[in-house]
């Protein structure tokens, strides 16, 4: 059985494993971060700063210890399409409106609904984003290509070097726990890469292998950093000229260009994309910042929007799809962490602390942000359990933006990707496929749904409502041939049509079909003992029931319902036969739990 987290003392050994873990997370958040901020369409700085924000408030106010918060892909997608249409001066306001949201459902106490999810929506969510991971690597294993001004696949020495550094990576991460416990294997992989990745970058041998734009052998954080810059400003080259085109030749069907969708960049000729590549600064390529200030305070931002219903109608249908998916992906990160270490989170402490999180975010000009599974596996995995490891993640990753930048982008990619392909390999639940045999077909199905919708849309909020949706359908239809009545007689003459099943609205009609007014005798009882009346069709089909028999002039009593369906009844007070101490007592779940 689940305990409750306990709030107590650290002793040594927790502050030790906690400090190290979360200083790992720390290392594993930046390219994160960086990687989602390019995709959300804004600058580097503002992915780190959301991360520092989500994670620290999260760690401090949210319902689950260990677990790691901070820019997230799938908020990142939502967040795209905002920038690209409205501007990034919407963005904030609407970070801050989906905290007040988040912060409302937690205060409503709805966290507990994620215990509506079916272990085979879970499954799926757990697989579908362990191969999400898995495929997200792959844009780690390209570099800037001068001629094509795209991100290419590395080849030759440079593909091999990097495949073995990843191995050598993942044999750290298994072997060294084997040999010790007392520091975390994923943080010392990082280390030994980190050192042969700069002895390698500085052998004069290897200098030829490196790749024709000047860069590094083994591709670190900070080349990383640039040949995203790069692309990004060819790419915005290649938006402005078709803008500038269509504009030219009179045509209106610009508006693709301007609101986000790719260009195409060989539409750019060679001086070109040489300028685009040459507008970019190696030193503004950086994850080196100033403190973040507010959004309104700071003259890099455009203006903030005006306060009125025009904004309001524009940023809420986004602040709303911004808090489902945050605290979905939340809330399923913190069941996820609640098996691993077989604790009970709080649901609702979380929304409300994902909410101040991203209120506060939003302050300060972040994206927003939610749980990071991966983050979190690698957290827990090296020994992190308490509210200690998040804040040191996020402290950590504040200190790297502000005073080791030029440390912490000398880390390989490789090492980077080492670890989180070992996250991939503890996140994929490979005892599922061995359930294939053994679990009906619909769970199968149902499992296979979500985690391919995840695979294929990147949408793991939507795919989790998908399964449930689809597992509520499939429980419905299943139960609905569950209703059926046992027929009696007593020593009155009475007839006694005892109900066994539940009774909603899938199964109303098959109820109504059990019983023949017109041929019953003029005293029936029906009894619910065995039975349950979850929702209104099934009270309006007692209710059509009894005026059936009520025409024809016949009396009928209704025995053992609840006492929600004897408020609720239309005809109750004549109908119901209430006897304490046989009707049944129904409990429910509560919100101790939440």
């Amino acid at each position: 059985m689940l305990q409750q987290s306990p709030e107590k003392q650290l002793d040594a050994t927790q502050i030790k494993n906690d400090v190290l873990s979360g200083l790992t997370v720390a290392l594993a958040l930046v390219p994160e971060a960086v990687a989602f901020a390019f995709i959300a369409g804004v600058d580097p700085v503002i992915g780190l700063y959301s991360a520092f924000f989500i994670g620290l408030i999260t760690a401090v106010f949210g319902g689950r210890p260990g677990m790691i918060s901070g820019a997230t892909g799938a908020m990142a997608v939502v967040v795209i399409g905002l920038v690209s249409i409205h501007g990034i001066e919407y963005l904030f306001p609407t970070v801050i409106l989906c905290g007040i949201l988040q912060i409302l459902v937690g205060t409503a106490r709805l966290g507990k609904l994620i215990r509506m999810v079916p272990h085979p929506v879970m499954l799926g969510f757990v697989n579908g984003l362990a191969i999400v991971i898995f495929l997200a690597q792959f844009g780690s294993f390209k570099g800037f290509n001068a001629s094509t001004g795209t991100l290419q696949y590395l080849g030759g020495s440079q593909m091999g070097i990097m495949l073995g550094l990843v191995a050598l990576t993942m044999l750290i991460i298994w072997g060294l726990p084997k040999l010790t416990k007392a520091f975390p294997s994923s943080l010392a992989a990082i280390l030994i890469v980190t050192f042969l990745s700069i002895a390698i970058n500085n052998s004069q041998a290897l200098k030829p292998s490196a790749s024709t734009d000047g860069g590094n052998v083994v591709a670190t954080v900070g080349d990383m950093l640039l040949d995203n810059s790069k692309a990004k400003a060819v790419q915005n080259a290649a938006r402005a000229k078709a803008v500038q085109d269509a504009a030219t030749a009179g045509r209106t069907s610009v508006a693709a260009h301007a609101h986000g969708h790719a260009p195409a960049v060989s539409e750019l000729n060679s001086e070109e994309r040489v300028a685009a590549i040459a507008s970019v600064d190696p030193e503004s390529a950086s994850i080196k910042a100033g403190l973040p200030k507010l959004f309104f305070n700071d003259a890099s931002l455009p203006a903030t929007p005006p306060v009125n219903w025009t904004t309001l109608a524009i940023i809420f249908p986004f602040a709303l799809t911004l808090c489902g998916v945050g605290l979905i992906e939340s809330l399923m990160t913190l069941t996820l962490i609640d098996e691993i270490t077989e604790t009970r989170g709080q649901g609702n402490r979380e929304c409300f602390g994902q909410g101040l999180a991203n209120i506060i975010c939003g302050l300060f000009g972040g994206m927003g942000g939610c749980a990071m599974i991966g983050q979190s596996l690698i957290n827990v995995n090296s020994g992190g359990r308490g509210r200690l490891s998040g804040i040191v993640a996020a402290v950590c990753l504040l200190l790297f933006v502000l005073f080791m930048s030029s440390w912490i982008e000398v880390i390989p990619m490789a090492a980077l990707v080492g670890v989180m392909f070992m996250v991939v390999i503890g996140t994929f639940e490979w005892a599922s496929l061995k359930l294939f045999r053994k679990i009906p077909l619909a769970d199968i199905l149902v499992m296979v749904l979500v985690a391919g919708y995840t695979v294929v849309m990147h949408d793991l909020a939507t795919a989790v409502i998908l399964g449930v949706v689809v597992s509520a359908l499939v429980f419905a239809w299943q139960h609905a041939t569950h209703i059926g009545s046992q027929v009696s007689h007593n020593e009155f003459g009475s007839k006694i049509h005892q109900v066994h099943g539940p009774l909603f609205f899938a199964s109303a009609q098959s109820f109504k079909e059990i019983f023949d007014p017109k041929n019953d005798p003029d005293d029936v009882v029906i009894d619910f003992y065995y039975s349950r009346v979850y929702d209104q069709s099934g009270l309006e089909a007692i209710n059509s029931i009894a005026e059936r028999y009520d025409a024809l002039g016949k009396r009928i009593h209704l025995t053992h319902l609840s006492p929600e369906c004897r408020k609720l009844l239309d005809r109750a007070d004549d109908l119901v036969e209430v006897n304490l101490s046989e009707d049944p007592q129904y409990h429910v779940a509560t919100d101790r739990l939440a």
